[in-house]
């Protein structure tokens, strides 16, 4: 696999395969700083080839991560080291949005085509269930997932999900137009700057997260309606930020607890919406590992049912044929 550069003589291709060229050395950057043996994993699925960062120890307990719409799975640089101690994490360049993960065969248009990819990807990944990890529009996708297939969802961890339990601030849709109208990379630095002020949020990521909103104007997220968590049946961790600006945290917060009351809720007081996960990544590591890792050798939900045989999927392995994708060019 290679990657890609239009052949267009024309200034406008000109510009396109620019920002192409800048969005990769920005994303290969932020992959940079993963741990040390990280492997890049291109996974076939009827929608298209899926890029997934993997780390940590073959046969481990999976745990998939949905970064946050344009943050590419490259986002977890700073989370990948402390939940890879004892799992095997899979980060994930959504389909259909800014990354290597490349389009093709069936459209993705509505849920649960979303949901069939995600089938897709565990069964090429040989990963029988996870435990799921969202960021904002990744929660989503997580906590839609976990409803659509309780079986393969472990646990569920949800940093400041967004349209899972309570809608956006008018405020923020205000303040969010300007860069969704005209996302050029300036605006969209100076938006996240404001939205991530008294944070430690990383700039390399705000640079990346910019330079996607930019050069991917053909990026189709799919949406859809708000799940009804009451059917969960994993455990679940809502990690909100205390200072978000997307939808008001005590209002999630108190949906998300009369919904699913066996919810562990925490907030982060000092983050915003767009500071997670990069930002405090010590703390929101210590809460997330924790939970993981509760109760993990003989742990039942509220149902009282038994999670330990989901655990087979360690005699999988995830990087099978695919772990060949290292050494291949990048993708476009």
């Amino acid at each position: 696999m290679t990657e890609s550069a239009s052949g267009s003589g024309s200034a406008s291709a000109s510009a396109s395969a620019s920002a192409s060229r800048e969005f990769f050395a920005a994303y290969d950057a932020l992959l940079a700083r993963w741990p040390a043996g990280t492997a890049e994993i291109d996974v076939p699925t009827p929608y298209g080839t899926t890029r997934v960062h993997a780390y940590g120890p073959v046969g481990a307990p999976a745990v998939l991560l949905l970064h946050g719409g344009g943050s590419t799975g490259a986002v977890w640089f700073a989370n990948a080291a402390a939940l890879g101690a004892h799992h095997r994490v899979l980060a994930v360049d959504i389909l259909g949005d800014a990354g290597r993960s490349v389009r093709g065969g069936r459209p993705l248009r509505a849920s649960a085509d979303l949901m069939g990819w995600l089938d897709a990807l565990l069964d090429g990944l040989g990963v029988r269930s996870a435990a799921l990890l969202g960021h904002s529009y990744g929660a989503w996708i997580a906590l839609t997932y976990a409803l659509h297939a309780p079986d393969r969802v472990d646990r569920l961890v949800l940093l400041d999900p967004t349209q899972c339990f309570a809608g956006f601030r008018p405020g923020f849709l205000l303040r969010s137009l300007p860069v969704l109208v005209r996302p050029r990379a300036a605006r969209v630095l100076a938006y996240l700057d404001r939205e991530t002020a008294g944070t430690d949020t990383d700039p390399d990521w705000k640079r990346l997260f910019a330079l996607a909103a930019a050069g991917f104007a053909d990026r189709k997220l799919v949406l859809g309606r708000r799940p009804d968590a009451g059917a969960l049946r994993a455990p679940l961790l809502v990690l909100l930020a205390g200072r978000g600006g997307a939808h008001d945290p005590e209002k999630v917060a108190a949906r998300a607890r009369a919904a699913v009351p066996h919810a562990r809720i925490e907030a982060l007081p000092h983050l915003t919406h767009y500071a997670l996960p990069t930002a405090a990544p010590a703390e929101t590591n210590r809460v997330i590992c924790a939970f993981l890792e509760a109760d993990r050798d003989g742990r039942t939900d509220r149902d009282g049912r038994d999670h330990r045989d989901h655990r087979d999927h360690r005699d999988h392995r995830d990087h099978r044929d695919h772990r060949d994708h290292r050494t291949a060019g990048p993708t476009a």
